[in-house]
């Protein structure tokens, strides 16, 4: 069998485009992936970040959903304790009834933010200590018999939607494992704690109404070109704009020459961590590195960040991957 093969979209903003060109932008990848035989694309919600438009998590979902026809879509994820558990019911299930058996909710308790957005957010700082009891109140909400006596989520109620926990931690592992839902780990960008925290998700998994076997989706990075030259040049790029992503708030913008003696900095090492997981090269090369990572992180299905600093290049390496994978079994 193949390795299911999905991929995680940020939504980017390139620079000289607008939130509606990298909206665009994710229309059209989630197009070739749907051709290509992806099995699903997830989009993360983050604030306050100008090179991202996935904000809006469910209404970008929605938009793209209206512009493909079969394949799986949701969050990766929906950051909880933003919202109230009932809200997302509503807007997932309301999703669920205009797609039916294409939409997926993936789970965080991160702010996707910082902790002046936060406030905006009107998030209060200990939200996230009720996250376990959210993600079982959200679920009631989404079944057949609500958590809340005498609160129902129309649209949402019967629709189960399935639920995914998001992680880069061991405390994710474990409340997936407990609540028996499938986990997806962040190794495109945390990945320290993947193999302990598959390990434990395994070992203390507990079936559940919605999965009867754990399931470990493990994000990594693809730079994937017709050339190693071209891929490895567009990884420069984009470690260019990761510096401006995290250091650049304020409207700061670091000139390209900045951008690389941060990179040879101490803040530099800090962004070559964060992608240690990363896929870099011509198909066969990216091939090689994924088969690898899937059995090196006992993974059940791949979801990957495709990072090009254009649209073109981005739908491309969705297209070479999908194709050089669909040769690889687990």
């Amino acid at each position: 069998m193949a390795i299911p093969l999905s991929i995680l979209d940020l939504a980017p903003i390139n620079p000289g485009q607008s939130a509606g060109d990298g909206i665009a932008a994710s229309v059209a990848l989630a197009q070739q992936a749907e051709k290509s035989g992806y099995q699903r694309v997830w989009y993360a919600e983050h604030h306050n970040m100008p090179s991202i438009a996935s904000s809006a998590t469910s209404v970008l979902i929605a938009h793209i959903a209206a512009h493909t026809t079969s394949i799986r879509l949701g969050a990766g994820g929906v950051m909880l304790p933003n919202h109230s558990p009932l809200t997302i019911a509503e807007q997932f299930g309301t999703l669920a009834s205009i797609h039916p058996d294409r939409i997926d909710l993936g789970l965080g308790r991160a702010p996707g933010s910082d902790q002046v957005t936060m406030r905006a957010l009107r998030r209060d700082a200990m939200s996230s200590d009720t996250f376990p009891q959210d993600v079982l109140e959200l679920q009631g909400y989404l079944g057949a018999e609500s958590r809340i006596p005498g609160v129902d989520a129309v649209p949402g109620k019967n629709t189960h939607v399935p639920l995914y926990i998001l992680g880069s931690s061991l405390f994710g592992a474990r409340l997936a494992a407990a609540l028996g839902l499938p986990f997806a780990f962040a190794s495109h960008f945390a990945p320290t704690a993947l193999h302990q925290a598959v390990a434990i998700y395994r070992s203390e998994f507990t079936p559940s109404e919605q999965s009867d076997k754990p399931h470990v989706i493990a994000g990594v990075n693809v730079v994937a070109a017709d050339t190693t030259e071209t891929a490895r040049r567009e990884y420069h790029l984009l470690k260019r704009a990761r510096v401006n992503a995290l250091y650049g708030r304020g409207g700061r913008t670091f000139t390209d020459e900045e951008a690389d003696a941060v990179l040879t900095s101490e803040a530099g090492a800090q962004i070559e961590q964060m992608v240690t997981y990363t896929a870099l090269g011509t198909p066969t090369e990216v091939k090689d590195y994924l088969e690898g990572f899937a059995k090196d992180a006992d993974a059940d299905e791949l979801i990957v960040a495709h990072q090009f600093t254009n649209t073109e290049g981005r739908v491309r390496s969705a297209h070479l991957t999908a194709d050089a994978m669909a040769s690889v079994t687990v």
